[in-house]
């Protein structure tokens, strides 16, 4: 482990009425780091989406991009495991400041293959571009293990997933700015960079001015956040709280061996591989109707203005949704994440079967997609928060970096991009359904094998 990213070492114990109070403080502090900080990634997320538009006049094609987009994917499916292993074993407050850097730095670097190499040497420029976007999509799989390590060492399992659900809404809020801010950043800065050349001014304002932002963010994040509370001289939450779940063992605030966290906690869990595979099919549900809906609708008659609205209609009700569940989860059924995954699982299906219903129907399908909004970001949340329930704290990078691999690449990568683009292209849309049907069932079946665990 690099010096600079080692966990800091215990303090001692501070207690009384000014310790309580710095508790309270410092909670929210860190809170709002993770927040900020998160919301930070999602700024430098999928920024190649937003340009590829613009990125067709110059002469690249969407076959090839598409496959750049692709690479992002996977390396973040990826680096969501394999990084959330070395967070759980890093300073949170370094390392997430440093994922967000390392990501800002190689969307800005993404200019060099579209402006300086060119479709003049294509092969060398999307060769270029796709290593860029998967380092974009590794760095990028460094921001939600920090995020989860602080979140369970600062709240307790009883207050766990109001405020995951919370924080949950960074990455709707960073990536709802990435458009205004593409839009505005080329009015801004692009004739200080490329003069009269128009067609280039996208490049500042998608990749370039994200990215200072992003930089700013990463200083933000690190002046506000801590790693754990016994770092600051605080007791472990469960124990200032008095919520200890039950498996609680004071060697889970203890830094584990990387062995430990795969052999003991995680890999020999079968309870995180049910949750695994159940986010997996959350996933391909989430992404099988948010991506293609602006195709499926198109191809129906549907103006393209109208399908934007309903894709952002779809993205805006996640929020509401998302804090509803979390609050349900924590106050209605007493930490218990299995349930109302379930519920709102069962929900989504609903709407997913009046979306093939009433394909034709624009009224019809906005409101199926604001309701699969509304209810299907709980369970990706809550999938996360049950990760972090079922290991010990010092491993929950990894534990929520296996449900997320499984989401990620086997869920958006391959069910719901590759599998679905290739049934509609060859059954059609109807089958489509039938697929997005079949992946709720089985969320819930590989969720309902958890219920009794809990």
């Amino acid at each position: 482990m690099l010096r600079f990213l080692q966990q800091p070492s215990f303090k001692p114990e501070q207690q009384g009425p000014e310790a309580d109070a710095r508790y309270r403080a410092l909670r929210w502090q860190v809170f709002l780091g993770a927040f900020i900080g998160y919301a930070g990634f999602y700024l430098v997320r999928k920024n190649l989406s937003m340009a590829i538009p613009a990125m067709a006049p110059l002469g690249f094609d969407k076959t090839e991009l598409g496959f750049v987009l692709g690479l992002n994917a996977a390396a973040y499916a990826l680096s969501k495991f394999l990084m959330g292993s070395v967070s759980d074993r890093s300073n949170a407050r370094v390392f997430l400041p440093l994922g967000l850097i390392l990501t800002a730095i190689s969307m800005c670097f993404m200019i060099v293959p579209i402006q300086f190499i060119g479709a003049e040497h294509k092969a060398l420029a999307i060769l270029v571009m796709g290593v860029l976007n998967a380092c974009v999509g590794w760095f990028n799989g460094m921001g939600w293990p920090p995020c989860g390590r602080v979140m369970t060492h600062w709240f307790s399992p009883g207050e766990r997933g109001t405020m995951m659900s919370i924080w949950n809404c960074a990455h709707n809020v960073g990536g709802a700015l990435v458009g205004p801010m593409a839009t505005y950043g080329a009015v801004w800065f692009g004739s200080w960079f490329y003069g009269s050349h128009t067609e280039l001014y996208f490049l500042i304002g998608t990749f370039a001015f994200p990215a200072a932002v992003a930089l700013f963010i990463a200083l933000l994040a690190y002046v506000l956040l801590r790693d754990t509370p016994q770092s600051c001289g605080l007791p472990s939450v469960e124990k200032w709280r008095n919520d200890y779940p039950k498996n609680y063992s004071e060697k889970h605030e203890q830094v584990l061996s990387t062995r430990e966290i795969f052999f003991k906690y995680v890999l020999n869990n079968k309870y995180l591989w049910f949750i695994a595979l159940s986010n997996a099919f959350v996933y391909m549900v989430r992404y099988g109707c948010l991506d293609w809906a602006p195709t499926i609708l198109t191809e129906k008659g549907i103006d393209l203005k109208s399908a934007g609205w309903a894709y952002f209609a779809y993205e805006f009700a996640a929020i509401p949704g998302t804090l509803l569940c979390g609050w349900l989860s924590d106050r209605l059924f007493k930490g218990k994440r299995a349930l109302p995954t379930i519920l709102f699982m069962l929900l989504v299906l609903v709407f997913v079967l009046l979306y093939w219903r009433f394909i034709d129907n624009l009224t019809m399908v906005i409101i199926c997609l604001i309701g699969i909004g509304f209810f299907i970001y709980g369970p990706v949340m809550l999938i996360g928060v049950q990760a972090l329930d079922l290991a010990p704290k010092n491993a929950a990078g990894t534990a929520a970096g296996l449900t997320g691999f499984f989401g990620y690449f086997l869920g958006t990568f391959i069910l719901a991009n590759s599998v679905i683009g290739w049934v509609a292209q060859t059954a059609g849309w109807s089958w489509t359904f039938v697929l997005l049907i079949a992946a709720c069932l089985l969320s819930i079946l590989f969720m309902g094998l958890t219920l009794k665990a809990e």
